[in-house]
């Protein structure tokens, strides 16, 4: 039943939400499910994530960025991603290699073909079955999250953040067959149908392949 299924978007996309309603119907059907997130879901991936997206006295490069999402990501394989997998359950991951290829490439600027170099280091030949975009417009999904202190890229400026969308949904495009591009200003039960139609399709798949 192994199925790697990531989840990814800009700010305020909802794609957090999205993962813990799937991860919860899947339990609920008795599927064995597994939810991590990135980065922080090791040790070692908590205080990547301190620092990068929560240090405000000291300045971290656009290459450092790159660098240190490949290390928490390379623990979060090794420790729980692949041994989840090995284990025949469908291992939900809130966002992956994706974010760091849209917000550290097109976002940041840094070079394509370097980012998926090092990205596929970290991955270790771990790629999801499938990967949910929860698409929105920038200043929409800015707004969602404007009652909170935001964090390091939600103080981006707006043509970072649109740049980031523009670069998730050339990278669906080039690959149709594993992404789901999903409306994020839908309804939050409307998207999660959409999403469960999908999952759905691939679990006899997975049932069968294991």
């Amino acid at each position: 039943m192994a199925l790697f299924i990531t989840f990814e978007g800009g700010e305020g996309s909802g794609k957090s939400l999205q993962a813990r309603v799937l991860y919860r119907r899947l339990s609920r059907l008795g599927i064995p499910a597994l939810l991590t997130h990135e980065p922080g879901a090791t040790s070692l991936g908590r205080k990547v994530a301190r620092w990068l997206k929560w240090g405000r006295d000291m300045e971290i490069s656009a290459i450092a960025e790159l660098l240190l999402f490949n290390v928490s990501r390379a623990q979060l394989v090794t420790e729980v991603i692949r041994p989840g997998l090995k284990e025949g359950r469908v291992v939900i991951c809130d966002r992956y290699a994706d974010s760091t290829t849209a917000y550290q490439s097109y976002g940041r600027g840094l070079d394509l073909t370097t980012v998926r170099v090092i990205n596929g280091l970290a991955v270790q030949g771990v790629s999801p079955d499938l990967t949910v975009l929860l698409d929105i417009p920038v200043e929409v999904g800015l707004a969602r999250k404007r009652a909170r202190q935001p964090d390091r890229f939600e103080r981006e400026d707006t043509s970072f953040h649109q740049r980031v969308r523009e670069g998730y949904l050339e990278l669906a495009a080039q690959d149709e067959e594993r992404w789901l591009v999903v409306d994020a200003t839908q309804p939050k039960e409307k998207i999660a149908q959409i999403i469960w139609q999908k999952v759905s399709e691939l679990l006899p798949r997975a049932k069968e392949g294991a």
